[in-house]
């Protein structure tokens, strides 16, 4: 599939990608159906594709649609309500991703989807005075909307636990609760991405590259200058390329300061890893075949809810736990170095970080405190979730690592997300943030396209080849009055 750099510079590319995860595969398989005759050319750093934050092991695999995710409906309103409005965008933007799968797999882009996306039901846990009666406000308001008419909700323990029978086993009595949606998904993204790198290394016009680092992005007139070295050999090219996308996780923000571009000043980047608890029992994975989420702890948001989910992770059932934070200074979990952090410090967001450093000050200790605690610690909050849990039968894996971005307009406040950065002439565009990012990287993908090349939408047959990838791209499904026009969707999905 993939293939070393040429010996000699290759003519310039209409467009290049920088890093495999689902984000890049995502946007250069929409580009090249939506227009065949693109040059399209990725360039990996690792020796194998989408192994970074894409990969499996380094994230929760959820396919985010608002099921379970508490964060996304944070608290309730003074008059008692729940706004959904975040979690109503959410669900839409998985679902452009699902429709997109759907054409990807009949179109032979995909393989079979059995692989990589199994329905998975998605639970909400919760225990408590506080938390019972917001549970009960969010499923009321979600209820509402079409896309979550079958949501369930309980407060009986005996039906907690035929839902999910390792979160009851062994617990004391307490008021709890529990919403349940059959709709959920588990993904292997990294799988995807692959396959879909695969499909595109075998079309006319496009390569796929692995073991090449970009190190420098310049402008030079109406092409972009891409310096790549090839790791085996040392060897230094540079590429050409009329648009640039840079989904490099956290290798982006590097790459974005060689750029010179004013806007990226003052942009800085604060990384934050991650851990699970990992079971192999294949007697206890073969007892949990749901995805429990619990409400995020005030600490931690930057990780957002702690969960026991069913995996399927290098062909067989996973239990994971987790995330748990842990300090680093390295941009990428692969190929990231210590010294990341202070590299990428310049005048124009040394005092964006420090200001972000001291008003975010208990996070920070958070996360040291997550990477120095002990075994049994991690273990007591698994058994918030699983009560009957024994140390034995866990182990700690490391997690993706995430390098959220920290603007100086924010004046230190740090909003955990995704967004696309665009330069003024849209030229160039990347990736920045982490969370949900893999679940909507289909709705990214196509904004990218919007925004930094309309033209490819501007004629009938761009936005037909667009409606035959994404059928509701141009629908509002949240609206009421489309409730039956997302119920075609989601059936041809």
């Amino acid at each position: 599939m993939s293939r070393s750099l040429p010996s000699t510079p290759p003519a310039a590319t209409d467009v290049l990608l920088v890093g495999s995860g689902i984000m890049s595969s995502s946007l250069a398989a929409m580009l090249k159906e939506l227009e065949p005759r693109l040059s399209i050319r990725v360039v990996e750093v690792t020796p194998e594709l989408s192994r970074e934050s894409s990969d499996g092991w380094n994230n929760a695999g959820t396919g985010h649609a608002g099921l379970c995710e508490l964060s996304y409906t944070p608290a309730l309103e003074p008059d008692g309500s729940v706004k959904i409005g975040r979690t109503l965008s959410i669900f839409e933007q998985f679902e452009h991703s699902k429709q997109f799968w759907a054409h990807a797999v009949g179109r032979g882009m995909a393989g079979e989807p059995a692989g990589f996306i199994h329905a998975v039901p998605h639970v909400c846990f919760v225990q408590g005075d506080a938390d019972v009666p917001f549970l009960r406000a969010r499923q009321a308001a979600l209820r509402e909307h079409h896309f979550f008419r079958s949501m369930e909700i309980t407060d009986e323990p005996a039906t907690i636990q035929a839902w999910a029978p390792l979160v009851m086993e062994g617990r004391m009595p307490t008021r709890v609760a529990a919403t349940r949606a059959h709709g959920g998904t588990e993904v292997n993204f990294g799988l995807l991405a692959r396959r879909l790198l695969g499909w595109l290394a075998a079309q006319e016009g496009c390569e796929v590259a692995t073991g090449c680092r970009v190190t420098g992005l310049r402008r030079d007139g109406n092409e972009w200058r891409v310096a790549v070295t090839h790791l085996a050999s040392g060897e230094r090219l540079v590429h050409r390329a009329r648009f640039v996308f840079v989904g490099a996780g956290g290798g982006s923000l590097p790459l974005l300061q060689s750029t010179g571009l004013q806007e990226v000043r003052g942009l800085g980047g604060f990384p934050i890893g991650g851990q699970w608890l990992v079971c192999d029992d294949p007697a206890l994975a073969a007892r949990h075949d749901v995805k429990v989420y619990g409400a995020t702890p005030p600490s931690s948001p930057s990780l957002g809810a702690p969960h026991l989910d069913l995996r399927r992770l290098d062909g067989r059932r996973q239990l994971l736990f987790g995330p748990f934070g842990s300090w680093t200074t390295r941009f990428l979990k692969q190929t990231g170095r210590w010294t990341d952090l202070p590299r990428s410090l310049r005048p124009g967001n040394f005092t964006t970080l420090l200001r972000a450093a001291v008003k975010n000050r208990p996070l920070v200790q958070y996360l040291v405190g997550q990477a120095l605690q002990s075994m049994e610690s991690r273990m007591e909050a698994l058994r918030q979730f699983y009560p009957a849990a024994r140390t034995a039968d866990w182990r700690i894996v490391a997690a993706g690592i995430r390098v959220q971005t920290i603007k100086k307009a924010d004046r230190g406040a740090v909003y955990f997300g995704t967004e696309v950065f665009s330069s003024p002439d849209k030229s160039l565009a990347a990736l920045l943030g982490a969370s949900p990012g893999a679940s909507v990287a289909v709705n990214i993908a196509f904004e990218t396209i919007k925004t930094c090349l309309p033209h490819l939408l501007a004629t009938a047959e761009g936005r037909a080849r667009m409606k035959r990838m994404i059928p509701a791209y141009d629908e509002d499904l949240k609206l009421p009055a489309n409730a039956a026009v997302f119920e075609r969707a989601s059936r041809a999905a």
